[in-house]
């Protein structure tokens, strides 16, 4: 008898279970939160929507596993890496890797939470859409630092709990920028791993780099080695460049330039 009215319990929650549901145009670019633009093989992407989760869950290893919280992703039924997981009072969204399997063209994304899963949503992915970490999501003072102190580009006390100084037009120690979107890399790489083979793994196509829009001196463009679907992208600052507290940082790439809201301090 227990174990039919455990059964029967069990029926009944999947029975009332909330479908999740993708949101149209809700799978964007995990940095810069671009609409409208597409998504690259081996990116960062943030998925939104509703019933999405039914907990808070972050993952706490790498390589990160194709379930969270309850939570399975696939893209083209292929499953995805999944970074973080929300439900409703957190807002309804997961942070996933798109697979480097999938194709540039149409596709599609089903969400599975705890056994219920969305009706598969269509999306577009393109062969690179760069996108800028930013310390505000997609906003505001970019995720850039110096090449050999690791000191974020801003403004002197700017960042709370951080050193920061700007970054120095013609510094040959270069300047590292984290991005996630700019496409496919050689040799490649296991979608969702962190980097073991000790080889560097070079963008196939590189982004141009302009800052107060003036194109820096592009050092390296390449998988960054510790977290999955991370770029670095190491700059030199060109003579010229403008200075202040708020200079625009953005990527030039397959068509697509991101916003100048992503900013980084400079000076001589």
């Amino acid at each position: 008898m227990k174990a039919l009215l455990m059964a029967l319990f069990t029926l009944a929650a999947t029975a009332f279970a909330q479908t999740p549901v993708v949101a149209s145009g809700g799978v964007l670019n995990a940095a810069s939160f671009a609409t409208s633009q597409g998504v690259a093989p081996g990116s960062l992407v943030s998925i939104f929507g509703t019933n999405l989760a039914a907990s808070l869950a972050e993952a706490d290893s790498i390589p990160l596993s194709t379930s969270l919280g309850n939570v399975a992703v696939t893209f083209n039924n292929i499953a995805a890496p999944l970074l973080f997981v929300s439900h409703a009072a957190s807002g309804d969204q997961i942070n996933a890797q798109l697979p480097f399997a999938v194709p540039a063209g149409s596709a599609q994304v089903v969400v599975n939470n705890n056994g219920s899963v969305s009706a598969p949503m269509s999306f577009n992915v393109i062969s690179a859409a760069p996108g800028i970490f930013a310390v505000n999501y997609g906003v505001g003072q970019a995720i850039a630092y110096g090449g050999t102190d690791g000191q974020i580009a801003a403004a002197p006390g700017s960042v709370p709990g951080l050193t920061t100084h700007p970054a120095k037009i013609g510094d040959p120690q270069t300047l590292e920028i984290l991005a996630t979107g700019l496409g496919a890399v050689n040799p490649p790489v296991t979608t969702g791993s962190a980097v073991t083979d000790g080889q560097i793994h070079y963008t196939v196509v590189n982004p141009t780099v302009l800052v107060g829009g003036v194109q820096a001196q592009l050092v390296f463009s390449g998988m960054q080695p510790q977290f999955p679907g991370v770029y670095q992208i190491n700059i030199i600052l060109a003579a010229g460049t403008p200075t202040g507290d708020s200079v625009p940082l953005q990527l030039v790439m397959n068509g697509i330039t991101t916003t100048a809201q992503v900013t980084i301090a400079v000076t001589n």
